[in-house]
């Protein structure tokens, strides 16, 4: 501005016919102005002259000809820019130093873009999507295998295992029986239906059977305590002409001695050892 009737409000010099500045409705010319007013540019620690272009950020000033990248030195005015460790850097020069990386694509995640991040790994929003449908993930619920993201219906339909029983999928845990995969709530004795999941069963026929079941349906009784034989961990029993005792139970009927692996005798329904055989 120019004036014709005022002096500067602080060394009271005459304004007339000199540039001056108002500040809060008072007059100061140039020089005043600068010396009391002036912003220092971060770039080059100069006073930013009332009649020069005050560039700010944050709090900072700059010349016009100073708010320029810190690493390749082109201009910032009316570009976008980021600042990092109190410098100013054009997108470029940003992406390139400080950017991640797509753990897809590789390509550089721009700075204002959405980023999304999995496992430690940063990813383009486009590039996190489910490897089967390729539809987009965002923060649904997902599952990984093979270094490969798929969204729940589609890992499910490709990998998961379905019960043999229900044919439900497996989320988590299960069974496996002749090959085949069962929920453990669905692992049942084939006679009563209670749960066999961590209980000892016998298979028949392909079909497995809680001890008390088989033993009532298919276990062969023992002749000396007519109880069934099951065989369950190793126990031994012995066999001859279409009868089976336990092994405790195989004894001579009358002294009570083990036959086992010895030799006996037999009297109609008895067994008994030589001693009493020949007594």
């Amino acid at each position: 501005m120019t004036s014709n009737h005022t002096d500067c409000h602080y060394c009271l010099q005459s304004l007339h016919g000199r540039k001056y500045a108002l500040r809060e409705e008072n007059a100061y010319c140039v020089t005043c102005y600068d010396s009391l007013f002036a912003n220092l540019c971060e770039e080059c620690k100069q006073p930013i002259e009332c009649d020069s272009k005050d560039l700010a950020y944050k709090g900072c000033h700059w010349h016009e000809r100073c708010f320029k990248c810190a690493k390749c030195s082109r201009s910032l005015v009316e570009k976008p820019f980021a600042a990092k460790d109190e410098l100013l850097l054009c997108t470029e020069c940003y992406s390139d130093e400080y950017s991640s990386k797509c753990f897809h694509c590789q390509k550089t995640i721009m700075p204002g873009s959405r980023k999304m991040e999995f496992k430690g790994s940063s990813w383009h929003e486009s590039c996190f999507v489910c490897q089967y449908c390729r539809q987009p993930l965002g923060t649904k619920p997902l599952i990984t295998k093979d270094n490969e993201n798929y969204c729940v219906p589609c890992f499910e339909k490709q990998f998961a295992h379905h019960c043999y029983s229900c044919k439900k999928v497996i989320t988590s845990g299960g069974v496996t029986y002749h090959d085949q995969p069962w929920h453990k709530e669905c692992f049942l004795c084939a006679g009563c239906k209670t749960p066999l999941s961590g209980q000892r069963f016998i298979s028949k026929d392909e079909y497995p059977y809680c001890v008390n079941c088989f033993s009532k349906l298919y276990a062969k009784k023992c002749a000396a305590c007519k109880k069934p034989i099951t065989a369950l961990g190793g126990a031994k029993f012995i066999s001859f002409e279409e009868r089976q005792w336990h092994g405790e139970c195989f004894n001579c009927a009358k002294c009570s001695v083990s036959l086992v692996g010895q030799g006996f005798l037999t009297q109609q329904d008895d067994v008994l050892c030589h001693e009493c055989g020949f007594a």
